[in-house]
């Protein structure tokens, strides 16, 4: 049996999967098996598969029924002893699955092991911006307020699935986060603090369809506090003031750039959490508001490709960001 299942879902994303797939076939740890959940794709997928020679990769075919239930489909076909995740537009570091195994190998009582991530491009190259995560140990207060875990990043132990289920098919955005709350109530976190994941910033991406993800946030929240105690309950309204910024930034990463959009949702996340307005993510959000509405979508475009290429020279330490 091998000892990591590495599961991607995969819908119409044949223009990545191939160079996806090859950054988990260049990892150092090599015991592993690859199972890429086709969900009803039409990109000539299945014809793509049929050409792949590596024994350690299978493709799995099914109707469409989204992300959480091709992840899924991935579970429970899985042999290995610990689980990893891949979306197929993400990409990994060489020593991504090595050093994930070592956590969990030598720390038995940790369930869920994630790592820091870069963002990256549409070709797959670092921005310079890297999400640090800090989220280790007992987290579920931590993540009942924000999502911290990257879910390209995660490796889990099988077993925690049966304690606690698996994605939750009914939602199209934020199931991860609705997942990891539930290992975080009876696991313990760990975190490499390295960036070994480059997560692909596309404005196409369903989690820039912000309507939907409005609908996804309110019920994961509600989810998570409808049996918390009284003591946590305060949580409640950070959650919703986090989960507005982040549809603040959506508004402005998404195809049309909505910047009056993104006003409006900060006003919420200000509404919810008054202390969110001293927050790094905040002013980096009004910045970029501000220059959005001075420059307008083309030149704000290539204002952030001047960024990027700035950043990436300079960025000799990762910074704090919010996850994707």
């Amino acid at each position: 049996m091998p000892k990591v299942t590495v599961v991607i879902p995969a819908y119409n994303s044949i223009k990545y999967l191939p160079q996806t797939l090859e950054s988990v076939l260049r990892q150092t740890f090599t015991d592993f098996e690859v199972l890429i959940v086709n969900d009803g794709s039409s990109d000539q997928i299945e014809q793509w598969a049929a050409q792949l020679v590596d024994p350690r990769v299978r493709l799995i075919s099914q109707e469409n029924q989204g992300v959480s239930a091709a992840r899924n489909a991935g579970i429970a076909q899985a042999k290995g002893e610990y689980v990893a995740f891949l979306d197929a537009d993400d990409l990994w570091e060489p020593t991504k699955l090595a050093k994930q195994v070592q956590c969990l190998d030598s720390n038995p009582e940790v369930g869920l092991v994630h790592t820091w991530m870069f963002f990256a491009d549409e070709q797959g190259k670092s921005t310079g911006r890297v999400l640090c995560s800090d989220a280790e140990g007992w987290v579920w207060e931590r993540l009942a307020e924000k999502n911290l875990v990257a879910c390209s990043s995660v490796m889990v132990r099988r077993f925690c699935f049966e304690w606690v289920g698996t994605f939750d098919p009914n939602l199209k955005i934020n199931e991860d986060w609705d997942l990891w709350i539930r290992i975080a109530s009876r696991c313990r976190f760990a975190v490499i603090k390295e960036a070994l994941v480059y997560y692909r910033q596309l404005p196409t991406s369903i989690s820039k369809n912000y309507r939907v993800m409005e609908a996804a946030f309110h019920t994961v929240i509600e989810r998570t506090f409808e049996s918390a105690s009284l003591d946590l309950q305060l949580l409640k309204s950070r959650s919703y003031g986090h989960a507005y910024l982040c549809l603040a930034w959506k508004a402005l990463q998404s195809a049309d750039r909505d910047y009056k959009l993104a006003i409006l949702f900060q006003k919420e996340a200000l509404a919810h959490y008054p202390k969110i307005r001293s927050s790094k993510e905040n002013l980096r959000l009004s910045l970029a508001i501000g220059m959005m509405r001075s420059f307008g979508h083309n030149k704000y475009a290539k204002a952030l490709g001047v960024l990027y290429t700035f950043r990436r020279r300079l960025s000799a330490k990762p910074k704090l960001s919010s996850a994707k």
